[in-house]
Protein backbone atom coordinates (compact mmCIF):
# COMPACT_ATOMS: atom_id res chain seq x y z
CA UNK A 1 0.00 0.00 0.00
CA UNK A 2 2.89 2.19 1.08
CA UNK A 3 4.27 1.98 -2.63
CA UNK A 4 1.12 2.48 -4.56
CA UNK A 5 1.01 5.52 -2.09
CA UNK A 6 4.66 6.81 -3.00
CA UNK A 7 4.35 6.36 -6.36
CA UNK A 8 1.12 8.54 -6.52
CA UNK A 9 2.61 11.41 -4.72
CA UNK A 10 6.10 11.47 -6.94
CA UNK A 11 3.63 11.38 -10.04
CA UNK A 12 1.69 14.46 -8.36
CA UNK A 13 5.61 16.17 -7.84
CA UNK A 14 6.26 15.32 -11.34
CA UNK A 15 3.13 16.55 -13.15
CA UNK A 16 3.22 19.80 -10.67
CA UNK A 17 6.80 20.99 -11.33
CA UNK A 18 7.27 23.36 -14.16
CA UNK A 19 9.72 22.43 -16.99
CA UNK A 20 12.17 24.94 -17.45
CA UNK A 21 11.78 28.00 -19.80
CA UNK A 22 15.18 27.13 -21.15
CA UNK A 23 13.74 23.98 -23.38
CA UNK A 24 10.61 25.42 -24.33
CA UNK A 25 12.11 28.29 -25.60
CA UNK A 26 15.13 26.41 -28.21
CA UNK A 27 12.34 24.32 -29.82
CA UNK A 28 10.89 28.09 -31.02
CA UNK A 29 13.90 28.42 -33.55
CA UNK A 30 13.56 26.56 -36.59
CA UNK A 31 13.33 26.43 -40.32
CA UNK A 32 11.59 23.91 -42.59
CA UNK A 33 11.70 23.03 -46.42
CA UNK A 34 8.71 21.16 -48.03
CA UNK A 35 9.72 18.98 -50.56
CA UNK A 36 13.27 19.04 -48.72
CA UNK A 37 14.42 16.71 -51.65
CA UNK A 38 13.42 18.57 -54.87
CA UNK A 39 14.92 18.38 -58.80
CA UNK A 40 16.74 21.20 -59.85
CA UNK A 41 14.31 24.45 -61.53
CA UNK A 42 11.44 23.58 -59.02
CA UNK A 43 10.04 25.62 -56.42
CA UNK A 44 10.23 24.69 -52.52
CA UNK A 45 8.06 26.00 -49.66
CA UNK A 46 9.93 27.82 -46.88
CA UNK A 47 8.73 27.85 -43.18
CA UNK A 48 10.16 29.20 -39.79
CA UNK A 49 9.84 30.46 -36.56
CA UNK A 50 12.20 33.06 -33.94
CA UNK A 51 10.89 33.88 -30.88
CA UNK A 52 9.19 36.95 -32.26
CA UNK A 53 7.18 35.87 -35.47
CA UNK A 54 6.18 39.85 -35.78
CA UNK A 55 9.72 40.61 -37.29
CA UNK A 56 10.73 39.21 -41.05
CA UNK A 57 14.11 37.40 -40.98
CA UNK A 58 16.14 35.85 -43.97
CA UNK A 59 16.93 31.99 -44.58
CA UNK A 60 20.06 31.92 -46.86
CA UNK A 61 21.28 28.90 -48.84
CA UNK A 62 23.54 28.55 -51.86
CA UNK A 63 20.86 27.10 -54.53
CA UNK A 64 18.23 30.22 -53.66
CA UNK A 65 20.52 33.03 -52.35
CA UNK A 66 18.75 35.34 -49.04
CA UNK A 67 15.46 35.14 -49.26
CA UNK A 68 12.98 37.15 -46.96
CA UNK A 69 10.71 35.35 -44.71
CA UNK A 70 7.72 37.46 -43.74
CA UNK A 71 5.22 36.39 -40.66
CA UNK A 72 1.96 34.78 -42.15
CA UNK A 73 -0.20 32.90 -39.67
CA UNK A 74 2.23 32.80 -36.97
CA UNK A 75 4.94 31.59 -38.63
CA UNK A 76 7.35 32.90 -41.12
CA UNK A 77 6.85 31.85 -44.77
CA UNK A 78 8.31 31.96 -48.13
CA UNK A 79 8.92 30.43 -51.63
CA UNK A 80 12.13 30.14 -53.41
CA UNK A 81 13.24 28.55 -56.67
CA UNK A 82 16.40 26.29 -57.45
CA UNK A 83 17.45 27.01 -60.57
CA UNK A 84 17.36 24.66 -63.28
CA UNK A 85 21.25 24.65 -63.75
CA UNK A 86 21.98 23.59 -60.36
CA UNK A 87 24.36 20.92 -59.41
CA UNK A 88 22.89 18.39 -57.51
CA UNK A 89 23.73 17.88 -53.65
CA UNK A 90 22.68 18.72 -50.00
CA UNK A 91 22.63 22.21 -49.38
CA UNK A 92 22.21 23.98 -45.68
CA UNK A 93 19.78 25.72 -44.96
CA UNK A 94 20.18 29.03 -42.74
CA UNK A 95 17.52 30.88 -40.92
CA UNK A 96 18.43 33.88 -39.25
CA UNK A 97 16.45 35.98 -36.68
CA UNK A 98 16.50 39.40 -35.94
CA UNK A 99 17.70 38.74 -32.71
CA UNK A 100 20.66 37.16 -34.01
CA UNK A 101 19.33 33.36 -32.88
CA UNK A 102 19.85 30.51 -36.03
CA UNK A 103 18.54 27.61 -37.14
CA UNK A 104 19.66 25.37 -40.01
CA UNK A 105 18.04 22.43 -42.08
CA UNK A 106 19.18 20.43 -44.98
CA UNK A 107 18.03 20.91 -49.01
CA UNK A 108 18.65 18.17 -51.14
CA UNK A 109 18.97 19.25 -54.99
CA UNK A 110 18.97 16.13 -57.16
CA UNK A 111 19.42 16.17 -61.22
CA UNK A 112 16.36 16.41 -63.06
CA UNK A 113 15.73 13.53 -65.45
CA UNK A 114 13.26 13.97 -68.53
CA UNK A 115 11.86 10.65 -70.51
CA UNK A 116 12.61 10.84 -73.90
CA UNK A 117 9.03 9.13 -74.63
CA UNK A 118 6.73 7.22 -72.61
CA UNK A 119 6.64 3.73 -71.41
CA UNK A 120 6.08 0.68 -73.87
CA UNK A 121 2.82 -0.56 -72.53
CA UNK A 122 1.08 -1.21 -76.06
CA UNK A 123 -1.55 1.41 -76.37
CA UNK A 124 0.16 2.08 -79.53
CA UNK A 125 0.26 5.61 -78.50
CA UNK A 126 3.46 5.52 -77.72
CA UNK A 127 5.32 3.21 -80.77
CA UNK A 128 8.04 4.78 -82.23
CA UNK A 129 6.47 4.48 -85.77
CA UNK A 130 3.09 6.96 -86.67
CA UNK A 131 0.62 4.24 -88.26
CA UNK A 132 -2.29 7.02 -87.95
CA UNK A 133 -2.61 8.06 -91.40
CA UNK A 134 -3.08 4.15 -92.36
CA UNK A 135 -5.66 3.45 -89.95
CA UNK A 136 -7.79 6.03 -91.03
CA UNK A 137 -7.26 5.13 -95.04
CA UNK A 138 -7.96 1.73 -93.89
CA UNK A 139 -11.39 2.25 -91.82
CA UNK A 140 -12.84 4.65 -94.89
CA UNK A 141 -11.88 1.91 -97.01
CA UNK A 142 -13.83 -0.49 -94.99
CA UNK A 143 -16.65 1.94 -94.73
CA UNK A 144 -16.95 2.48 -98.36
CA UNK A 145 -17.00 -1.27 -98.87
CA UNK A 146 -19.84 -1.56 -96.78
CA UNK A 147 -22.14 0.69 -97.74
CA UNK A 148 -21.21 -0.43 -101.54
CA UNK A 149 -22.64 -4.21 -100.22
CA UNK A 150 -25.58 -2.87 -98.57
CA UNK A 151 -26.53 -0.79 -101.85
CA UNK A 152 -25.77 -4.11 -103.69
CA UNK A 153 -27.82 -6.32 -101.09
CA UNK A 154 -30.40 -3.68 -101.59
CA UNK A 155 -30.64 -4.27 -105.45
CA UNK A 156 -30.63 -7.81 -105.25
CA UNK A 157 -33.82 -7.55 -103.28
CA UNK A 158 -35.32 -5.37 -105.82
CA UNK A 159 -34.83 -7.47 -108.33
CA UNK A 160 -35.44 -10.73 -106.93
Amino acid sequence: MRLIVSTAVAVMIMALTPLPAVAARAAAVFVEVNPSTVPAGDEVSLRASCDDNLKAATVSAEPIGSVPVKPEFGFLIATAKVPAGQRAGAYKITLTCPDGKTASTTLHVVAKVEPSRGPATGGGGTAPERTASLLIGGGLAAMLVAAGLAVLALRRRRLG
